[in-house]
């Protein structure tokens, strides 16, 4: 009994390894089946990223014109104020009583060419006597005009509508002439400059149309789109010598006052692709600053290519040169093969494979 017993393991063990044995080669011959596909021709577009720097259309420093001590700040920090609003006082009293003496000298002044008109009628004085006198009378109108502008400059007005910034004094502080009281900014609309490569720049000049302007977007810091998009209105004169790039100005409407003076972000230029010949960037692979792909031809043998990389998209690159629609690559497994090694493979339609990554390509 025990040897039957006996028998009938060895038996079941002998049945189970083989079993096993078929199993593992059944899985090695799928294994090594490597998944191929074809470049796809489609239109799609391609968004280009460049990063910038936000401006007001008008942003400017408002200084002291007199010395003297700061009498009055009638506006608050960060506060919205309007063309013409008063916005520091400097102790007037020094020019008031400058033009109340400018005044009195110009009486004395006009009193004297009274005199000298009487004089000269009756031939008392010369006519240099009362030529002399109007022009006394001229000079101390002059100072009194001076004085008057004087005076005006301890008033500091807003010279247009904006966002004042942080205050750089207090009030009673004796200020010089010329001295930054603060900055004020004209966020109505955003001058935004980024900077681009020569080459795009030369794409963007030969494909322009006539009259035509840019429009852009703006991916705030936030990694939110800013709802307004902008137009490109102007491109600076010169290229930089160090960079190779040339700055562009964008200009966006700001109704509600969201952007600032001095915020940064990233413009997005979207870039429309004609029959562009796109491959999955897992397709690749990089040898010394050159991308390859592996090609599979008739016979079944793995060859390297390189290939030129005219966009790059998530997941997607777009192929200027290199390989063509009848090409089939090698999808998965690059780090398997070798070059010129005999594969046996399958194939996956190109439509299949991007939608699978879950990519944008129309």
């Amino acid at each position: 009994m025990n040897k039957l017993l006996m028998l009938a393991g060895l038996y079941a063990l002998l049945w189970n390894s083989d079993c096993t044995s078929g199993k593992a080669e059944h899985a090695e011959e799928i294994e090594s089946k490597f998944l191929i596909t074809s470049p796809i021709v489609k239109d799609t577009t391609l968004i280009k990223n460049y990063v910038c720097q936000i401006h007001s259309i008008q942003n400017i420093e408002l200084r002291a014109l007199e010395k003297g001590y700061l009498q009055d700040i009638y506006v608050d920090e960060g506060k919205y104020v309007k063309k013409g609003q008063l916005m520091f006082q400097i102790m007037p009293n020094l020019y008031e009583a400058e033009v109340l003496k400018s005044e009195a000298e110009v009486k004395a002044a006009e009193i004297e060419v009274l005199n000298a008109r009487t004089l000269a009628e009756k031939n008392v004085v010369s006519q240099n006597e009362l030529l002399l006198a109007e022009a006394k009378l001229e000079k101390a109108k002059a100072e009194r005009q001076l004085a008057k502008v004087h005076l005006g400059f301890t008033e500091i007005r807003a010279p247009f509508s904006g966002i004042m910034d942080r205050l750089r004094v207090r009030k009673g502080s004796l200020v010089d002439e010329g001295e930054l009281l603060t900055t004020l900014s004209d966020n109505s609309k955003m001058w935004i400059y980024f900077n681009v490569p020569e080459a795009e720049y030369l794409n963007y000049k030969t494909h322009q149309d006539n009259g035509s302007m840019l429009n852009v977007k703006l991916r705030m810091a936030n990694d939110q789109i800013f709802k307004y998009p902008g137009k490109v209105e102007t491109i600076e004169g010169e290229f930089d010598n160090e960079t190779g790039n040339i700055a562009f100005r964008a200009t966006f409407p700001n109704p509600e006052g969201l952007l600032r003076h001095g915020e940064t972000g990233n413009v997005e230029v979207t870039e429309s692709l004609k029959n562009a010949i796109l491959i999955p960037q897992k397709c690749t692979f990089e040898v010394l600053d050159k991308i390859y792909v592996f090609v599979v031809g008739e016979d079944g043998v793995v060859r390297s290519r390189p290939v030129t990389i005219g966009a790059e998209m998530p997941h997607l690159y777009a192929v200027t040169e290199g390989i063509g629609l009848g090409d089939k690559i090698l999808l998965e497994g690059l780090r398997k093969v070798k070059e010129n090694e005999k594969i046996e493979y399958e194939y996956e339609d190109p439509a299949n494979v991007i939608k699978h990554l879950g990519l944008y390509a129309e």
